[in-house]
């Protein structure tokens, strides 16, 4: 009687439960998909990426694909997620491609449906964490958020070297840093201090009169302007193309390790120019593109046949708080609630 009551409850929970489809096979570019993206004329991109790479980004993928134009709509990882929310919400598909720098929003929109199963074939080369297993989505941007100084206020023995250090004193209304409500990055940020240094640590830190911006583009111009001399956070990429081109500014791998961000981005289950953003995805993960992401905008990438830019410290070299999206998915409200007490809203 026994196994014939635990055989028919194994039955009825094996009807239960959705298969889990296998994540498509890798796609590269054809002559067909070419042709009807040509038809389509244009993709709409919705990126967290800095609004100049962003459009860089675009305009090298118009010169490789003519006649198809790219509509960037660029705003924090943050409310990129309430746009694409209320979007969906009223019936409206305006959205292509959506790319974040807070991976907790793309396990949230593969969750709801809202992402189509698409595997560009470079993608197959990334590492196993990087990629989505069941194909929505993968990292195609990586970066760091370091610790950076202007080197014309601050001498470098003189300059923190630790997270410990903006505790000091002596930097009391002198740091800038971006803010979790807006910036998928920081919020990323947020909860990797938050597990690796304790809230306790953001409670001290929120005592430091910090100067509060938006995104995490925003510290190191402000740093670079000298409206304050350091930043306790912000992307790594900015600085470095900053330092390049004669800035200011000196970078700082805090001794308690550095915080890492994922950046993800997939296709929209219903996009208005499906074959346009397949293209664009395309694009965007093969070793053209991410060597131009590297190249031009400093961001880090886990294709096998991108080259570092010099300068640019490789990854062997830092100690990484690695990234959790799932856990920080869980952590978001407590991030806010916690965040607006010590920061402000």
């Amino acid at each position: 009687m026994v196994l014939r009551l635990l055989s028919s409850l194994f039955a009825l929970l094996a009807l239960a439960t959705p298969a889990v489809a296998a994540a498509p096979a890798p796609t590269s570019v054809t002559p067909d998909l070419l042709e009807a993206a040509k038809k389509e004329g244009t993709v709409v991109f919705y990126t967290s990426i800095e609004l100049q790479t962003a459009e860089k980004l675009a305009k090298a993928f118009e010169a490789a694909h003519p006649g198809i134009k790219v509509q960037v709509e660029r705003n924090g990882c943050e409310r990129i997620v309430q746009r694409l929310g209320q979007e969906r919400g009223s019936g409206i598909k305006a959205a292509d491609i959506v790319e974040c720098s807070d991976m907790t929003a793309l396990l949230d929109w593969k969750r709801q449906g809202w992402l189509a199963p698409f595997v560009p074939a470079d993608v197959e080369k990334w590492p196993a964490e990087q990629r989505d297993a069941d194909g929505f989505f993968a990292t195609e941007r990586f970066t760091l958020s370091p610790i950076a100084y202007n080197t014309r206020l601050i001498k470098p023995e003189e300059a923190p070297k630790s997270y410990a250090d903006l505790l000091d004193p002596k930097w009391k209304g002198k740091i800038v840093k971006a803010h979790p409500g807006y910036s998928g990055t920081i919020m990323t940020v947020t909860y990797e201090i938050s597990r690796d240094l304790g809230w306790d640590y953001l409670k001290k830190l929120g005592q430091q009169q910090v100067m509060q911006v938006q995104s995490a583009a925003d510290p190191p111009k402000k740093v670079a302007q000298g409206e304050r001399p350091v930043m306790a956070d912000g992307g790594e990429y900015l600085p470095l193309q900053m330092i390049a081109t004669g800035a200011p500014l000196a970078i700082v791998y805090p001794t308690e390790g550095t915080p890492s961000i994922p950046g993800g981005a997939g296709v929209v289950v219903d996009a208005p120019h499906p074959n346009a953003a397949r293209l664009f995805s395309l694009y965007l993960f093969s070793r053209d593109g991410q060597q131009l992401l590297s190249d031009m905008a400093r961001i880090r990438s886990f294709h096998p046949d991108v080259k570092r830019p010099e300068g640019m410290k490789p990854l062997s070299e830092i100690k990484i708080m690695k990234a959790d999206p799932d856990a920080q998915e869980k952590a978001v409200d407590e991030i806010k609630k916690r965040y607006a007490e010590y920061f402000g809203p």
